[in-house]
């Protein structure tokens, strides 16, 4: 039995390598549903069944990536479905996954240990830190070095939630603006010939603004609740002594941080022009080498790093696990959604696409900066970055000169409101994971939508008026 299945298998491979792509100008918006289902999920799960969610999330996921591929594969044929899955996964999903991994084990292995007292300079200048090094390491690389410390130098406040949500604002979003290192939109940039300076030259006035305003915020938000609410209750003890040096433990992770960057930026400068078409998606040798390579440094890390490190950072797989398993989802139902966008006018969001576009048609930047940073707010930002990268032009040196303006609006709308949703960037979901491994109670998913509403959004209305 085993051995005709396998058969039947090998046959259907070579059909598979020659299925066509979905054409997005043949669907319509019920496409998108089991997406739109799975965020919801996401959204209402922890917040109306929380116990069921827990030990369910991942069928569920599953539930509704079926509801996708069972109807495509009725539409369009199994071959063109099974397609589909194999360019989800490894053109996006793996690449995507383990990256996330290395950045998270890596950084798991690095343990600050003596005591980090959490006043409102030290939360503000450890925030501010972050969001330098994001630029430098990326959102994600960044998040997962310093979310624990700022953790536990606040494990005796009662009041810690808006911290964290700062740190996804701030950290795991805004600090990834200077480089194409800093967010994945901007390194697909890159990958299209931007130059690697030229969002530090063309969008540093928009990121000072977005960074000095939330740190500024922050800082007197905290400031209140440090002295006014804290009072409330009466003095926690610090479950951290005070009698340890500061020192780290499994330093030799800090060489392993510097090899990650390393190796994605190799797979962006490096083209040997050598492709492999695995069942229809081509995949880089580059790519294939970083991801390769990525693992190696993972196994480095679990066996090179002291097990007292990881334990004092009270280090676990729950994150890691729940990421995964809803991106596996999010990638393979948002297939159709990303497909209908870049059929452009011609698919089922033609008017989103045609009101970037004025009427004497030149590009209108107010709207490319909102389209773009409101599609991803629930979308993946690096392929919503490439849809208005290619509708506003597709030419790198066009771009990057007499559309220079539209390149900032479309690249501060993709980094910067991908702080809009849990969803918006992939560190933002595994710091709240980590965040309530450690008992911090985060928004729910619209819970935080309402930090990013009325934090984040008159922030972007200003910026409209100042840069746009």
């Amino acid at each position: 039995m085993h051995k005709k299945i396998l058969a039947t298998l090998i046959a259907f491979l070579p059909v598979v390598a020659q299925a066509a792509d979905l054409d997005g100008a043949q669907l319509s918006v019920w496409w998108g549903v089991p997406f739109m289902g799975l965020l919801l999920s996401i959204a209402l799960g922890p917040l109306l069944a929380p116990t069921f969610w827990h030990h369910h999330f991942g069928k569920i996921t599953v539930v509704w990536s079926l509801a996708f591929l069972i109807p495509c594969a009725l539409a369009f044929g199994v071959p063109t479905a099974a397609a589909g899955v194999v360019h989800a996964f490894m053109a996006e999903y793996f690449p995507f996954i383990i990256l996330l991994l290395a950045l998270f084990v890596v950084a798991g292995g690095i343990c600050l240990r003596g005591n980090l007292h959490g006043t409102p300079a030290l939360n503000t200048g450890l925030l501010a830190i972050g969001t330098l090094l994001a630029s430098l390491m990326g959102t994600t690389g960044a998040s997962m070095l310093l979310i624990r410390p700022l953790i536990r130098a606040n494990d005796n406040r009662k009041h810690v939630v808006h911290i964290v949500v700062f740190f996804i604002f701030l950290v795991a979003n805004a600090g990834g603006a200077l480089t194409p290192l800093g967010d994945p939109p901007l390194f697909l940039g890159f990958l299209k010939g931007v130059d690697f300076s030229w969002t530090l030259k063309n969008i540093f006035g928009e990121t000072m603004f977005m960074w000095g305003s939330l740190l500024l915020i922050f800082y007197c938000l905290d400031r209140f609740y440090f002295h006014k609410r804290e009072e409330e209750f009466a003095p926690s003890l610090d479950p951290t002594p005070d009698d340890a040096k500061l020192r780290f433990e499994g330093k030799f992770n800090f060489i392993l941080l510097a090899v990650v960057v390393l190796l994605v930026l190799m797979s962006g400068f490096w083209k040997p022009g050598v492709t492999y078409d695995i069942y229809g998606t081509p995949v880089e040798l580059q790519n294939l080498l970083r991801d390769g390579l990525l693992i190696v440094v993972i196994l480095l890390s679990l066996w090179l790093t002291p097990k007292i490190a990881r334990e004092g950072n009270d280090f676990s797989w729950g994150p890691i696990l729940e990421v995964a398993k809803l991106f596996a989802g999010i990638f393979v139902t948002i297939a159709p959604v990303i497909a209908m966008l870049r059929a452009g006018e011609h698919g089922a969001f033609g008017l989103v696409v045609s009101a970037v576009t004025g009427a004497d048609g030149q590009p209108n930047n107010i709207m490319y900066f909102w389209a773009t940073g409101i599609l991803s707010s629930f979308l993946d930002n690096a392929p919503t970055y490439l849809v208005f990268f290619n509708t506003a032009s597709g030419d790198a040196a066009e771009l990057m000169t007499k559309l220079a303006a539209t390149l900032a609006a479309i690249s501060c709308g993709a980094v910067f409101m991908g702080a809009n949703s849990y969803i918006g960037n992939a560190p933002n979901l595994m710091v709240k994971a980590i965040a309530e491994e450690r008992g911090i109670r985060m928004p729910s998913f619209f819970g935080y939508m309402g930090w990013a509403c009325v934090v984040l959004l008159p922030l972007f209305v200003i910026m409209t008026f100042i840069f746009f």
